[in-house]
């Protein structure tokens, strides 16, 4: 965890380089809301885990009167983000390397923003730059390189940067090549300096030729170690010759360095990792201040702690497999399977360690949807007030609790899901060639409420079509507990089951459109 800012900070190599003068050392905003962005992962439970770690140390600084994560592909989406906030002044900052694609086109689709100050109803949205682009990451990335090759001559080290690469928006590689002449001009002292890239050339798989140094040290630009940085690159470098399992279900990172093709190769964990990043998150948003001097402060509404204090009156609420107890010193969270054996759990305290909780099932396998019925027993989460129960439930259950207040001031703004399927990009743009059967067929298996999953879908086929069928069950079934769980819109399990079907339908067709 990250301590207090202070006004300068040192030099992270001494003789070699500082920090960027920082601009968020006065920040002070309790009346506002910090959303980080992250891109999330259905299949890696690496993923979010960098962009929850960031939030959390800026949590604990205090700065900001709320402060959330929100994902593409993980929970809480960015459609449901804004229920999760009291709070009418919210900065979003996206946790993303480049200014491409997703944050020029995707993002501010799905955060309804139009622009860097977005007026949506009776709230102010200021959208940030990523921090990927930030001043700062080129001193993270050179602290990165001392990190994984200590000692080591830089004078006799090739660094390589290693990114993506996509055709789909030219700015998507332009934060690598700007890192990559800010360290060739910089007087850092490496022999070489390249950017290769996974999916276009200069090609990551080509290292060695392109390299003519004995030492090679090579750092991922990715925000996580997820697939790429920590599975599919090990192999493009010749390291490993299979896809490995995920970071944290493997005991070390890497074993540095690695002696291939008669060099020694270095290789980091994703930059986005580096504990220094929550201060890039802070910067953009002092940068953003800068250039557009935000007006007067807005109040928050101060709703959703006053709700589920309501809800507490009574000693207890139940929220999915979740009971909550009221304690006179705080509250304590366990699965409604144990209440009968308190004394049995493993304890922990703070609301952090509630992520934790919901991330493994009993068998220790991931859980993307944290709605399924599979959380695990045997744990009791102990947290001091209510903004802390908020910030636990909100990892038990993402956004629940707003949702709920929504619903009953009747604000939900449910996606329909032909709405949900057009949106879809990449390899999921097919999606919404799925017919209305198959949809209703998709809903009723991968949304079942006693094996897959425990929300009370509130959105329709289309505005103008409901569900039906055995579909339409999940839009009418009885809410269990006191705090009802409520689907706003398709999750990315079950977009990833259409794009499986549309590849059916178009097998089926002879692969003709």
């Amino acid at each position: 965890m990250l301590g207090a800012r202070q006004p300068q900070i040192r030099a992270l190599r001494t003789g070699h380089y500082a920090f960027h003068t920082p601009l968020n050392s006065n920040l002070h905003k309790p009346h506002a809301a910090l959303v980080i962005i992250g891109h999330g992962s259905t299949l890696n439970p690496d993923s979010s885990s960098p962009t929850h770690l960031h939030a959390e140390a800026i949590r604990q600084r205090g700065i900001f009167g709320e402060v959330v994560c929100a994902f593409w592909k993980e929970e809480p989406s960015m459609s449901e983000v804004y229920a999760m906030l009291d709070s009418r002044e919210i900065y979003l900052v996206p946790n993303f390397i480049s200014e491409g694609y997703f944050c020029q086109e995707v993002l501010p689709r799905e955060l309804r923003v139009t622009g860097p100050v977005t007026e949506l109803g009776d709230r102010t949205l200021y959208y940030c730059d990523p921090v990927g682009i930030h001043p700062n990451m080129t001193k993270l990335l050179l602290q990165r390189a001392d990190e994984v090759a200590p000692g080591v001559p830089r004078d006799q080290t090739s660094l390589i940067i290693v990114g993506h690469g996509t055709n789909l928006n030219e700015n998507s590689t332009k934060a690598i090549k700007d890192q990559i002449e800010l360290i060739r001009t910089g007087g850092y002292g490496f022999a070489e300096v390249i950017d290769t890239y996974m999916e276009e050339p200069p090609l990551v798989s080509d290292w060695h030729s392109l390299t003519t140094s004995p030492n090679v040290v090579v750092v991922p630009f990715f925000i996580a170690d997820g697939l790429h940085s920590y599975q599919d690159i090990p192999v493009l470098l010749g390291m490993e010759a299979e896809v490995g399992a995920a970071a944290s279900q493997r005991e070390v990172f890497r074993h540095n360095p690695h002696h291939l093709q008669g060099r020694n190769l270095y290789y980091s964990s994703a930059i986005g990792t580096e504990p220094h990043l929550a201060d890039v998150i802070l910067d953009q948003v002092a940068d953003f201040d800068a250039k557009h001097a935000p007006g007067p402060a807005l109040q928050p509404y101060h709703t959703i702690d006053t709700w589920l204090e309501q809800k507490l009156s009574p000693g207890t609420c139940i929220i999915g497999q979740v009971q909550v107890t009221r304690q006179d010193s705080g509250f304590l969270l366990h699965h409604v399977a144990d209440a009968g054996k308190l004394d049995q759990l493993a304890l922990y305290e703070g609301p952090e360690t509630a992520r934790e909780v919901a991330k493994l099932d009993d068998e220790g396998a991931f859980r993307p949807l944290k709605s399924a019925p599979n959380l695990k027993q045997g744990w009791a989460v102990q947290v001091i007030g209510v903004k802390s129960l908020r910030i636990a439930l909100d990892h038990l259950y993402p956004a629940a609790v707003g949702l709920a207040v929504h619903e009953e001031k009747g604000r939900l703004q449910p996606t329909p899901l032909r709405d949900n399927l057009r949106r879809q990009t990449g390899m999921y743009r097919f999606t919404n060639t799925i017919t209305d059967d198959q949809a209703m067929d998709l809903v009723a298996r991968c949304c079942n409420t006693p094996t897959k999953c425990l929300r009370r879908i509130t959105w329709g086929l289309t505005h103008d079509q409901p569900l039906y069928g055995i579909a339409a069950t999940k839009a009418v079934q009885q809410d269990m507990g006191d705090v009802p769980l409520l689907c706003i819109e398709v999750c990315p399990l079950v977009v990833a089951q259409a794009r499986k079907v549309a590849q059916a339908n178009h097998a089926a067709k002879g692969g003709q459109e």
